[in-house]
């Protein structure tokens, strides 16, 4: 069946429907992974967004039981080549099959070079998925055009809460599309971890007395999310320690007073370098994100730079001034990815008084 990729620039890409045959608006988005595209598509801070992997074979190790959540979160998929064979000893099944069981649309065998070009020149804009033959571009252009992600962090937030029993350390991980392994991560370091929905109050949190709280990573604008912003100023101010990464890192320096603005295309993929400011080194991270600190908006008595992109000087962290406060823009919980930021666990697990 043909499928088509409709710009909102009115760029139009010819392929065929991998998926779902149903009509999809989102914002288009690209991701330079060669693997984990597993991971992408079960990746909560992809909600409102169809992805581009710019890798040309994707599906070769079809798909296995590494789910950054319980189900996929991304609205398209788009790819230049599907592997039709998988071949893994772990593999369930094919990529095809993934994406028309959970009803998400896809197409395959575009130009994803080409069309990645165009979202680097002209940024990040919102397209359709459709396999309508007869499609009325002058209709769908005014659609387009309107589509907003909305609040997509409160689809993706767990609805109670829950606890991954530990002997160590207990942390309270604020869900805004946490991927599963942040909690992971945790675990693995002795830690007990309560898992709260996004909305859960200041009050709530501080009343279980947790050795640390956690700020995930999830999907959207950071400035529309008012009402979580209010209750970490709160949080600020309890003196516990506190970790944050992506979404959490952005929403902290908002309740900190900073600023944050969208990316032309934003930074998406396994190979993004970060430079320590304090000791120089420079660490190959995994990222998903297209809003990012205003570091010129940022009060130095509060917080400083503590990490930067390499390739284009934009903010990747803060540590805050006189606070057991940390964050990073990156993931340092990459499953699959680089690991050379993983002891950045260690350290918040230090900020809390170290193993019991």
């Amino acid at each position: 069946m043909k499928a088509f990729l409709i710009l909102e620039d009115g760029t139009v890409f010819e392929g065929i429907s991998i998926g779902s045959p149903r009509e999809v608006i989102s914002e288009i988005v690209f991701n330079t992974s060669m693997t984990g595209y597993l991971e992408v598509l079960t990746d909560p801070s992809y909600a409102g967004q169809a992805v581009v992997m710019t890798y040309p074979l994707i599906g070769n190790y079809g798909i296995t039981p590494d789910m950054e959540s319980e189900r996929p979160w991304v609205d398209g998929y788009i790819v230049r080549e599907l592997s039709r064979t998988p071949s893994n000893f772990r593999c369930e099944g094919s990529i095809r099959e993934f994406l028309v069981k959970h009803d998400i649309p896809g197409i395959a065998g575009i130009d994803t070079r080409a069309l990645t070009r165009i979202l680097r020149d002209k940024g990040t804009m919102n397209g359709m998925i459709t396999t309508n033959e007869n499609y009325q571009i002058e209709e769908i252009l005014p659609r387009l055009k309107a589509y907003t992600t909305g609040n997509v962090v409160d689809r993706v937030t767990c609805r109670e809460k829950r606890v991954l029993e530990g002997k160590g350390k207990n942390v309270a991980l604020m869900d805004f599309g946490a991927k599963n392994n942040i909690a992971k991560s945790l675990h693995e370091r002795g830690c007990q971890v309560t898992i709260y929905p996004a909305h859960t109050t200041a009050e709530e949190i501080l009343s279980a007395k947790p050795d640390g709280i956690m700020l995930s990573n999830g999907p959207g604008d950071p400035e529309a999310c008012t009402e979580i912003i209010e209750e970490l100023k709160k949080l600020y101010a309890s003196d516990t320690p506190i970790f944050a990464i992506c979404l959490g890192h952005q929403l902290m320096a908002l309740a900190a007073g900073a600023k944050t603005h969208k990316m032309k295309y934003g930074h998406r993929g396994g190979n993004h370098p970060v430079k320590d400011l304090k000791t120089g080194r420079v660490y190959i991270s995994s990222q998903n994100h297209g809003y990012v600190v205003d570091t010129d908006t940022l009060d130095p008595q509060v917080a400083k730079p503590a990490f930067v992109n390499v390739n284009d000087g934009t903010n990747e962290g803060l540590e805050y001034i006189g606070k057991n406060i940390f964050t990073v823009q990156f993931h340092p919980e990459a499953c699959p990815g680089p690991q050379d930021s993983g002891y950045l666990f260690d350290r918040f697990i230090e900020m809390m008084g170290g193993m019991q």
